[in-house]
């Protein structure tokens, strides 16, 4: 028998609903924001994330799905969101128009990487991107739409917060990081010593143990920002707190990608094991520039949709639409008849097989449907049919003409 690849997985009936009452809420949300649904490719040229999220991330070193395709050309499936938008951004002139840009999108990414629990090879992501707003306000907007979400989807959380500094305050923060690491170059992991060569802010992402008990030593970004880093920094925690929006200073926060600067946030959950955050995101004013653009300052954020299935907390689930049933094979025609016109407003279930009206009623409360509307053979000598409102347990035998109005 053939099988789904390892780490890619079917979403169906349940999950579905769950999946899709997710979309939507986190949709209506952002469009409170003032956001507007973007699109971009699963294929994307593999450049654009070597660019973007950085030849030290895991992602670009371990994790891509590369290869050539039939015109040589060398392309990968796309392994997170914000680079394909600030692609689309840039190639579209966005960023030679001015203003503001605000856009919110949810698909498939890819990244091969051990299966578990909330971790998938195929994954779908919940993300927003602003462009064109330099204000930490807008740091704390996104925050607490995101707070917006989990709270119409029922999900607790804890908000990490942290600051990355920028280009004025890191090199300092950098120099004594490698410094420290090299005191102890001989106690860091493999992955440590290749990020030392590269982005050395990386080491502090490292998920080894011996690593991150180390770690604890080292210097601290957060004492190492320059007055306008701290300035936005103790700003987004005044505007946080003045919105009742809790949240913890995590000095090791770095997140997984390379492009990230002065804020960054992490939203963890305590109820899914291991894979503990469930949305994150931050400040990447240089990306744009970086990918061919124009200087344009830049925030966003995604949410692991798989990792919060089991989190949400869904509404209690409304009778809906039609149940059609025929109690003799001769009534099958009109009852199909019948159930065809309705589906022009409702959504309409046919059964297709006589059975006796106890064993339909049973099939439309098993579909939850809000009428059972069934034919016998004296509904059909007569023109009428039977319906019963399971909602209101109400029930009347009609014509078929007044039945179709």
């Amino acid at each position: 028998m053939i099988r789904s690849l390892r780490g890619m997985n079917d979403i169906l009936s349940e999950d579905y609903e769950r999946f899709e009452y997710f979309i939507k809420t986190a949709s209506e949300v952002a469009r409170r924001y003032g956001f507007h649904y973007i699109e971009t490719p699963l294929l994307e040229e593999t450049a654009l994330f070597k660019r973007s999220v950085g030849e030290s991330s895991d992602i670009v070193g371990k994790e891509m799905y590369q290869f050539n395709d039939k015109g040589g050309n060398d392309v990968c499936l796309r392994p997170e969101g914000t680079a394909g938008v600030v692609r689309a951004f840039v190639q579209n002139k966005l960023d030679r128009k001015g203003g503001i840009h605000r856009f919110f999108y949810h698909g498939p990414m890819f990244r091969y990487e051990r299966p578990q629990k909330g971790r998938l090879r195929e994954f779908h992501q919940f993300g927003v991107e602003s462009f064109g707003v330099a204000s930490v306000y807008e740091d704390a907007s996104l925050i607490m739409m995101i707070s917006d979400i989990f709270k119409a989807l029922g999900i607790g959380y804890t908000l990490q917060l942290n600051s990355l500094g920028d280009q004025n305050c890191m090199p300092q923060y950098r120099e004594s990081l490698v410094e420290f690491l090299d005191l102890h170059v001989s106690e860091i992991c493999n992955d440590c010593k290749r990020r030392k060569e590269t982005n050395p802010i990386r080491v502090l992402d490292c998920k080894n143990e011996a690593c991150q008990n180390l770690y604890k030593e080292a210097p601290k970004l957060f004492t190492s920002l320059c007055e306008s880093c701290k300035s936005d920094f103790d700003t987004l925690l005044k505007l946080l707190d003045a919105n009742a929006i809790a949240y913890e200073i995590d000095t090791h926060l770095v997140r997984g990608l390379d492009y990230y600067s002065k804020t960054a946030f992490e939203f963890v959950s305590t109820e899914i094991g291991a894979q503990s955050a469930i949305a994150g995101g931050g400040r990447y004013d240089r990306l744009v520039e970086f990918l061919d653009g124009k200087e344009t300052p830049a925030i966003g954020f995604a949410i692991g949709i798989e990792r919060l299935l089991e989190l949400i907390v869904m509404p209690q689930k409304e009778r809906e639409g039609y149940y059609f049933g025929a109690m003799d094979a001769e009534a099958l025609e009109t009852i199909i008849k019948a159930g065809q016109a309705k589906r022009s407003t409702d959504t309409v279930i046919i059964e297709y097989t006589p059975k006796s009206l106890k064993a339909h009623l049973k099939g439309a409360d098993r579909v939850n449907a809000r009428y059972c509307a069934v034919i016998g053979e004296n509904e059909l000598k007569d023109a009428k049919i039977w319906v019963k409102d399971l909602q209101e347990s109400k029930e009347e035998t009609l014509s078929l003409t007044q039945f179709k109005k």
